[in-house]
């Protein structure tokens, strides 16, 4: 069984129409999470968190800080203070090749209009750009080529020293929102309801400069790309604002599957009044996706879907998973998958009463058994089932990323300026337990007890 998790908000009583949202009860035997820590550094929402290493991560957000944390512990380690605006994109960057010292280093662009590397270890703001005609929304390291790439009303390559090698020419005023890299030294950018396959041409003996060129543009979706993220060694997706996913092949740029149906009723609904919650038109947005062998796993609205590539159809669904809609999720080493929630921005929906909330999903085979009576719907029903196992509630309004490290448990950020370290119980009382006896056997009141 495949498990899920889910981060939100919901919507206050009395403001809307009786919700298809599953809910559970205190009882939950299957979610580890019992224990939280509530980290407080930001002063506004806070909207990426990246992970350094094994137990640090940073968190950037609208307040334009970046702050480094001890994963562990959530002791504050650094704050990086340099941008006037809000943060618009966070990654991860390589070790310069120039330096002794193998630091941690990060990259963080603002609607400022620049672009920040800083040293993790030291906090020190290592190198600056500030020549950008527009706000970079999304920055991608191509490792392969020692370059990186900044996406904004232009698409600009870059060394790791932060010299300009080659740029496009004005793309749109919309921008460019995400950045992949794919085969041949290209990688495709989302642009509007476009995609745009770009390749860069390194230097050779004959030419010295950089180049990108621009190779095609596909125009198979109908509305604005939401998301775009590589699947597997093959293939790469893309889900739009009105519901459309497309799988693409990652070499001839080609349409393999495309699924457009998420906000059609399914058998699961057994209401008019949960059919029409479902169809709400701002509730078939693709904003995220996830992926393992076999399936991708979709963020629809308020609902997830798992979609299998071998198949090439929905496997199983929850169309109402949330009372808004899910912003982000994620697969976790232990078999848990992770979705965040972006509420409804209505000012009605919006009170200090809201509470975020993960859900945690098990994705497994249907029961036959449990089947067997609904005879009329076996064959249009979904092969699997998505089972509600927990929910994790701290935040007071929407959440929008987190992080899960091995040894740490979960991370996540949110619009009410928070960050919390959630915790498995189970473990933190052993590791407690093992301290307490290792400092009784060091003071020597452990035999001493015995």
């Amino acid at each position: 069984m495949l498990r899920w998790l889910i981060g939100g908000g919901r919507e206050p009583q009395g403001l809307a129409e009786k919700s298809p949202l599953q809910t559970i009860g205190e009882e939950q035997t299957q979610n580890p999470y019992t224990e939280l820590l509530v980290l407080k550094a930001h002063h506004d929402i806070v909207r990426f968190l990246v992970q350094l290493d094994e137990y640090r991560f940073a968190s950037a957000g609208d307040d334009g800080i970046v702050v480094v944390w001890n994963a562990q512990t959530g002791e504050k380690l650094l704050e990086l203070n340099g941008h006037s605006q809000k943060i618009t994109a966070l990654i991860t960057f390589p070790s310069l090749e120039a330096c002794e010292e193998k630091n941690q280093l990060i990259l963080t662009t603002s609607a400022d209009r620049t672009v920040i590397l800083w040293d993790c270890d030291t906090g020190r703001q290592v190198r600056k750009v500030s020549c950008f005609q527009s706000t970079v929304k999304c920055l991608i390291v191509l490792q392969r080529l020692n370059v990186w790439l900044s996406g904004g009303n232009d698409l600009c390559v870059w060394n790791q020293k932060l010299d300009l090698l080659c740029k496009t020419s004005h793309l749109s005023d919309t921008g460019i929102s995400a950045l992949i890299e794919i085969p041949k030294n290209c990688v495709v950018a989302a642009v509007g309801k476009e995609l745009i396959i770009f390749r860069l041409v390194a230097p050779t003996e004959e030419s010295l400069e950089w180049n990108i060129l621009e190779i095609k543009r596909l125009l198979d979706h109908q509305d604005n790309i939401l998301s775009l993220v590589n699947v597997n060694d093959v293939s790469f997706v893309t889900g739009s604002h009105v519901g459309e996913m497309i799988i693409w092949d990652i070499l001839d740029w080609t349409v393999q599957a495309c699924e457009c149906n998420f906000w059609d009723p399914s058998p699961q609904l057994d209401t008019q009044q949960e059919i029409k919650l479902c169809q709400k038109p701002n509730d078939i947005s693709i904003h995220h996706f996830t992926w393992d062998e076999e399936n991708v796993f979709a963020a629809v609205g308020r609902g997830l879907y798992v979609y299998n590539l071998h198949m090439k159809r929905v496997i199983a669904c929850q169309k109402c998973a949330h009372d808004s809609n899910v912003l982000h999720i994620a697969k976790l080493p232990n078999r848990y998958t992770v979705p965040s929630v972006l509420q409804q921005m209505k000012e009605t929906h919006i009170s200090q009463h809201h509470q975020g909330f993960f859900n945690m999903w098990g994705f497994g085979r249907v029961n036959k058994q449990a089947s067997q009576p609904v005879k009329k719907q076996q064959e249009n029903a979904p092969p699997c089932s998505l089972e509600l196992i927990g929910d994790l509630i701290g935040h007071s309004s929407s959440v929008e990323m987190f992080l899960y490290f091995e040894d740490h448990g979960l991370v996540t950020c949110s619009a009410d300026h928070l960050i919390i370290l959630w915790k498995n119980g189970e473990r933190e009382s052993g590791l407690r337990s093992l301290k307490l006896f290792q400092k009784l056997e060091e003071n020597g009141d452990l035999y001493l007890a015995v």
